[in-house]
């Protein structure tokens, strides 16, 4: 072989080759790794509410490591959504030295009972909070659908002026609501948007027309519902129409 010369040319090229891209790649990790690279500027967009200049100055000081090469964005990422009322994060990054990142915060719109919020989405978060919000209770992974259920009886609701304050649903998806001004409304399992409109179609002239004595009605019926006073309670006369 040693007397071959295409041989040891050809030799001769492929180490020359290998020792070449093995410089090349020793010359990029000093690239990426060099602190000549730091990322200088954080961007932060997003309709902010809940989340504080102070969360962020303390993500950003104690979880970003690494240059604009090396910024391990999953873990970076997974930073920001530890805080209460973070949704969603994005990151990008932007040559020569910039992080942009863009937050979307929940946007509670309910209690799920006592331990946590209901999103919009109907997901469930750990954070505090002191508006006057709606209670949702029902077993666990039912909050999307009680979320679905509280918007959709909230906009039925809202022509004859209640608004739902706590709702249940039960193991067997069964509905109750309570009302402002202290009214139960049980709903049952079958059909109940259509109960409620039953419901909302003769409260002018039925619960309306008896005031706020009213505590309980019951919609569980075919062709009808039933209420309940409390003891002692004079029933108005109600007008037939």
């Amino acid at each position: 072989m040693w007397d071959k010369p295409q041989i040891l040319n050809w030799l001769a090229n492929l180490l020359i080759g290998m020792a070449s891209l093995l410089f090349l790649y020793s010359a990029l990790l000093l690239v990426v790794h060099s602190p000549l690279f730091p990322v200088r500027q954080i961007k932060v967009e997003g309709s902010l509410s809940h989340v504080t200049r102070e969360q962020l100055q303390y993500i950003v000081k104690h979880e970003l490591r690494g240059t604009f090469f090396t910024l391990d964005l999953e873990h970076t990422r997974s930073a920001f959504e530890k805080l209460p009322w973070v949704r969603e994060v994005n990151l990008r990054r932007r040559w020569p030295d910039r992080l942009d990142v863009t937050i979307e915060e929940h946007v509670a719109l309910a209690r799920w009972g006592s331990i946590a919020l209901l999103n919009t989405y109907g997901e469930r978060f750990d954070a505090a909070s002191n508006d006057a919000l709606p209670v949702l209770e029902g077993p666990d992974g039912s909050e999307a659908e009680l979320a679905h259920g509280y918007v959709a009886f909230r906009d039925q609701l809202a022509p004859i002026g209640r608004k739902p304050m706590h709702m249940w649903l039960s193991a067997r998806r069964a509905w109750r609501i309570e009302l402002d001004r202290g009214l139960t409304v049980e709903l049952g399992r079958d059909n109940a948007d259509i109960r409620l409109a039953r419901f909302i179609d003769a409260y002018p002239r039925t619960i309306e027309a008896m005031g706020d004595s009213v505590q309980y009605v019951d919609l569980r019926y075919p062709n009808g519902f039933a209420v309940r006073l409390p003891p002692g309670t004079a029933i108005k006369p109600v007008k037939a129409t």
